[in-house]
């Protein structure tokens, strides 16, 4: 008599890989004034399950008026489909961006970018609210200024937050 051969051993079973998918960035253009607005009611859409279009990141960057961008593995015809939702939304922007061209907007700036000894500034909170100042010394560690009063007869020094401040006039400008 012969002995049946077992069969062999199954294969152990390998979970399928999961899919990757590559996120793209597309620029949606919008109404002016409203990229906040469009990023919201893109948040929505998408929290409310009024559309299955995966989407990554939104990003609104000052810089950048009139536009919204967005991450998504979607291709570019998903993401029309959402522009048509959305209100102030306008029109996806031809091709697609690339993280080197938008990483510039994900490193926040110091508050006290862009101002100098001699800078005139107009104070724009606290007490000397509307007053203009000359800057006399930046920190940027702190993010603060020391100015002095403009029309002022005795010259006081007062340290303020950069973001209390608005330039009127560049000291390279006179």
């Amino acid at each position: 008599m012969t002995q049946p051969i077992p069969p062999a051993p199954a294969a152990p079973q390998v979970p399928a890989a999961p899919e990757v998918f590559q996120n793209r960035i597309f620029a949606i253009k919008t109404t002016s004034k409203q990229e906040r607005t469009v990023a919201d009611n893109i948040l929505k859409a998408i929290e409310t399950k009024a559309t299955d279009i995966k989407v990554a990141s939104i990003i609104v960057p000052n810089e950048l008026q009139g536009y919204v961008l967005i991450e998504t593995p979607e291709q570019r015809n998903r993401i029309e489909q959402l522009v048509e939702l959305i209100a102030h939304a306008r029109v996806v922007t031809k091709g697609e961006t690339s993280l080197a061209e938008v990483g510039h907007f994900l490193i926040p700036k110091p508050v006290v970018a862009g101002i100098d000894e001699g800078t005139i500034v107009e104070l724009i909170a606290g007490p000397f609210k509307g007053e203009k100042a000359v800057v006399k010394r930046v920190d940027s560690a702190k993010e603060e200024i020391t100015v002095e009063l403009y029309e002022s007869v005795v010259p006081i020094p007062i340290t303020v937050r950069g973001d209390n401040v608005r330039v009127v006039e560049k000291f390279a400008d006179r």
